[in-house]
């Protein structure tokens, strides 16, 4: 599983607070494709989201594992999980139109 934390790293008191978190989780596939459930947690806190519930949920299937770096993994997760606005939707073909060429 891979654990994506978003952290606040305070420049004034040097606290470095958790706000944010998503789980991946490799379904399946192949070597080079591979499938994945995604989901986010509820909470404002390490605390909170140790113990939250899931708030979103979605599947990223057919992922070119081995081809392009892992953040694209993390951002059709995002949209997937309708994160992104309606026009980052619109335009999703060209947010990823690097793998296309490959």
């Amino acid at each position: 599983m891979i654990v994506v934390r978003v952290e606040l790293h305070s420049a004034i008191t040097r606290e470095v607070t958790e706000i944010a978190r998503m789980h991946i989780r490799n379904r399946g596939g192949t070597k080079q494709l591979g499938d994945y459930a995604v989901d986010t947690v509820r909470g404002r806190s390490r605390e909170q989201l140790d113990r939250g519930p899931c708030v979103r949920s979605a599947e990223v299937n057919g992922y070119p594992r081995l081809r392009i770096h892992v953040w694209h993994l993390v951002a059709r997760a995002l949209i997937a999980m309708r994160y992104a606005g309606a026009k980052e939707l619109e335009q999703e073909g060209d947010l990823f139109a690097a793998q296309e060429g490959e």
